[in-house]
Protein backbone atom coordinates (compact mmCIF):
# COMPACT_ATOMS: atom_id res chain seq x y z
CA UNK A 1 0.00 0.00 0.00
CA UNK A 2 2.81 2.42 0.90
CA UNK A 3 4.60 1.66 -2.38
CA UNK A 4 1.43 2.41 -4.35
CA UNK A 5 1.11 5.75 -2.56
CA UNK A 6 4.72 6.59 -3.35
CA UNK A 7 4.14 5.63 -6.98
CA UNK A 8 1.10 7.89 -7.20
CA UNK A 9 3.03 10.74 -5.60
CA UNK A 10 5.92 10.35 -8.02
CA UNK A 11 3.49 10.22 -10.96
CA UNK A 12 1.79 13.45 -9.82
CA UNK A 13 5.13 15.24 -9.42
CA UNK A 14 6.29 14.01 -12.85
CA UNK A 15 3.02 15.17 -14.44
CA UNK A 16 3.36 18.63 -12.86
CA UNK A 17 6.99 18.93 -14.00
CA UNK A 18 6.08 17.87 -17.55
CA UNK A 19 3.14 20.28 -17.76
CA UNK A 20 5.11 23.28 -16.45
CA UNK A 21 8.00 22.48 -18.80
CA UNK A 22 5.61 22.27 -21.75
CA UNK A 23 3.95 25.59 -20.88
CA UNK A 24 7.37 27.23 -20.61
CA UNK A 25 8.14 26.20 -24.19
CA UNK A 26 4.80 27.05 -25.83
CA UNK A 27 4.33 30.08 -28.11
CA UNK A 28 8.05 30.89 -28.18
CA UNK A 29 10.50 30.91 -31.03
CA UNK A 30 14.18 31.41 -31.66
CA UNK A 31 14.25 35.11 -32.49
CA UNK A 32 17.75 36.57 -32.69
CA UNK A 33 19.15 40.06 -32.42
CA UNK A 34 21.02 42.14 -29.90
CA UNK A 35 18.23 43.78 -27.91
CA UNK A 36 15.71 42.17 -25.60
CA UNK A 37 13.00 43.01 -23.13
CA UNK A 38 12.22 40.83 -20.13
CA UNK A 39 8.66 41.53 -18.98
CA UNK A 40 8.10 40.59 -15.33
CA UNK A 41 4.42 40.23 -14.48
CA UNK A 42 3.32 41.25 -11.00
CA UNK A 43 1.07 39.37 -8.60
CA UNK A 44 -1.38 40.82 -6.04
CA UNK A 45 0.83 42.73 -3.63
CA UNK A 46 -1.03 44.89 -1.08
CA UNK A 47 1.87 44.98 1.42
CA UNK A 48 4.72 47.52 1.45
CA UNK A 49 7.37 45.08 0.17
CA UNK A 50 7.44 42.55 -2.65
CA UNK A 51 5.63 39.37 -1.62
CA UNK A 52 6.99 35.82 -2.04
CA UNK A 53 5.53 35.30 -5.51
CA UNK A 54 6.71 38.67 -6.81
CA UNK A 55 10.20 38.07 -5.38
CA UNK A 56 10.34 34.75 -7.23
CA UNK A 57 9.11 36.38 -10.45
CA UNK A 58 11.81 39.05 -10.15
CA UNK A 59 14.47 36.34 -9.77
CA UNK A 60 13.07 34.61 -12.88
CA UNK A 61 13.22 37.89 -14.77
CA UNK A 62 16.80 38.65 -13.74
CA UNK A 63 18.06 35.14 -14.53
CA UNK A 64 16.30 35.37 -17.91
CA UNK A 65 18.46 38.33 -18.99
CA UNK A 66 20.94 37.51 -21.73
CA UNK A 67 24.39 37.14 -20.23
CA UNK A 68 26.64 40.06 -21.10
CA UNK A 69 23.95 41.92 -23.03
CA UNK A 70 23.95 45.67 -22.57
CA UNK A 71 20.79 45.93 -24.62
CA UNK A 72 18.47 44.18 -22.18
CA UNK A 73 15.69 46.05 -20.43
CA UNK A 74 13.66 44.55 -17.60
CA UNK A 75 10.09 45.81 -17.50
CA UNK A 76 8.23 45.33 -14.24
CA UNK A 77 4.44 45.31 -14.62
CA UNK A 78 1.66 45.86 -12.14
CA UNK A 79 -0.35 48.67 -10.67
CA UNK A 80 -1.08 49.53 -7.08
CA UNK A 81 -3.50 47.48 -4.98
CA UNK A 82 -5.61 49.65 -2.72
CA UNK A 83 -3.80 52.89 -3.52
CA UNK A 84 -0.37 51.88 -2.21
CA UNK A 85 2.89 51.43 -4.05
CA UNK A 86 2.59 49.73 -7.41
CA UNK A 87 3.66 46.10 -7.86
CA UNK A 88 6.05 47.31 -10.55
CA UNK A 89 7.81 49.66 -8.11
CA UNK A 90 8.00 47.02 -5.37
CA UNK A 91 9.55 44.49 -7.76
CA UNK A 92 12.01 47.02 -9.19
CA UNK A 93 13.06 47.98 -5.67
CA UNK A 94 13.61 44.30 -4.77
CA UNK A 95 15.64 43.75 -7.96
CA UNK A 96 17.90 46.71 -7.22
CA UNK A 97 18.29 46.68 -3.45
CA UNK A 98 18.19 42.96 -2.65
CA UNK A 99 19.42 41.31 -5.87
CA UNK A 100 21.78 44.13 -6.81
CA UNK A 101 20.46 44.39 -10.37
CA UNK A 102 22.10 47.30 -12.15
CA UNK A 103 20.63 46.92 -15.63
CA UNK A 104 17.99 49.01 -17.39
CA UNK A 105 14.64 48.97 -15.60
CA UNK A 106 11.33 50.28 -16.91
CA UNK A 107 8.00 50.35 -15.08
CA UNK A 108 4.49 49.68 -16.33
CA UNK A 109 2.61 50.64 -13.18
CA UNK A 110 -1.01 51.06 -14.28
CA UNK A 111 -2.25 47.54 -15.04
CA UNK A 112 -4.33 45.34 -12.75
CA UNK A 113 -4.86 42.31 -15.02
CA UNK A 114 -2.69 40.20 -17.32
CA UNK A 115 -4.53 41.60 -20.36
CA UNK A 116 -3.75 45.14 -19.18
CA UNK A 117 -0.11 44.14 -18.50
CA UNK A 118 0.28 43.13 -22.12
CA UNK A 119 -1.73 46.03 -23.54
CA UNK A 120 0.21 48.62 -21.55
CA UNK A 121 3.66 47.14 -22.14
CA UNK A 122 3.37 46.99 -25.94
CA UNK A 123 4.84 50.49 -26.52
CA UNK A 124 7.93 49.42 -24.53
CA UNK A 125 8.46 46.37 -26.79
CA UNK A 126 8.32 47.94 -30.24
CA UNK A 127 12.07 48.35 -30.72
CA UNK A 128 13.47 45.10 -29.26
CA UNK A 129 14.52 41.97 -31.11
CA UNK A 130 13.55 39.43 -28.43
CA UNK A 131 10.77 39.41 -25.84
CA UNK A 132 10.72 37.21 -22.73
CA UNK A 133 7.82 37.05 -20.29
CA UNK A 134 8.71 36.11 -16.73
CA UNK A 135 6.15 34.55 -14.40
CA UNK A 136 5.00 31.05 -13.52
CA UNK A 137 4.95 29.01 -16.76
CA UNK A 138 1.14 28.91 -17.10
CA UNK A 139 0.78 32.63 -16.42
CA UNK A 140 3.60 33.49 -18.84
CA UNK A 141 1.91 31.34 -21.50
CA UNK A 142 -1.35 33.21 -20.96
CA UNK A 143 0.48 36.52 -21.39
CA UNK A 144 2.21 35.29 -24.56
CA UNK A 145 -1.17 34.25 -25.97
CA UNK A 146 -2.53 37.71 -25.18
CA UNK A 147 0.42 39.35 -26.95
CA UNK A 148 -0.19 37.06 -29.93
CA UNK A 149 -3.83 38.22 -30.04
CA UNK A 150 -2.97 41.90 -29.67
CA UNK A 151 0.18 42.09 -31.77
CA UNK A 152 1.10 38.99 -33.80
CA UNK A 153 4.12 40.84 -35.19
CA UNK A 154 5.56 41.31 -31.70
CA UNK A 155 4.62 37.75 -30.73
CA UNK A 156 7.01 36.54 -33.42
CA UNK A 157 9.81 37.93 -31.23
CA UNK A 158 8.86 35.87 -28.17
CA UNK A 159 11.58 33.62 -26.79
CA UNK A 160 11.67 31.45 -23.73
CA UNK A 161 12.33 32.99 -20.32
CA UNK A 162 14.11 30.97 -17.64
CA UNK A 163 10.79 30.33 -15.86
CA UNK A 164 11.04 26.55 -15.66
CA UNK A 165 13.76 24.64 -13.85
CA UNK A 166 13.34 20.96 -12.94
CA UNK A 167 12.63 20.52 -9.26
CA UNK A 168 12.10 24.21 -8.52
CA UNK A 169 9.00 24.68 -6.36
CA UNK A 170 8.55 20.90 -6.60
CA UNK A 171 6.30 20.55 -3.56
CA UNK A 172 3.76 23.06 -4.89
CA UNK A 173 4.15 22.37 -8.61
CA UNK A 174 1.14 20.01 -8.70
CA UNK A 175 -1.03 22.80 -7.26
CA UNK A 176 0.47 25.30 -9.70
CA UNK A 177 -0.27 22.85 -12.54
CA UNK A 178 -3.91 22.47 -11.48
CA UNK A 179 -4.29 26.22 -11.10
CA UNK A 180 -2.59 26.70 -14.47
CA UNK A 181 -5.05 24.35 -16.17
CA UNK A 182 -7.90 26.35 -14.67
CA UNK A 183 -6.47 29.75 -15.69
CA UNK A 184 -5.65 28.60 -19.23
CA UNK A 185 -9.13 27.25 -19.94
CA UNK A 186 -9.99 30.44 -21.85
CA UNK A 187 -7.17 30.00 -24.35
CA UNK A 188 -7.74 28.39 -27.73
CA UNK A 189 -6.25 24.95 -28.36
CA UNK A 190 -3.58 26.34 -30.70
CA UNK A 191 -2.58 28.88 -28.04
CA UNK A 192 -2.16 26.17 -25.39
CA UNK A 193 -0.15 23.86 -27.64
CA UNK A 194 0.99 25.83 -30.66
CA UNK A 195 4.12 27.73 -31.50
CA UNK A 196 4.52 31.22 -32.88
Amino acid sequence: MAMAGIGVGVAILAWAEWLNRRWSRTLVGESGGASEAVVVLGYRNPQAAANLINRWRVRVGIRSCAVGSHETRVIFCGGAIGGGTSEAELMADYAKTVLGFEGTVLLEDKSTTTWENITNVIPLLEDVDRIKIASQPAHALKARAYLRRRRPDLAERLVRADDYRPGEWMAVKPLLALYGLWTLRGLKADERKGAV
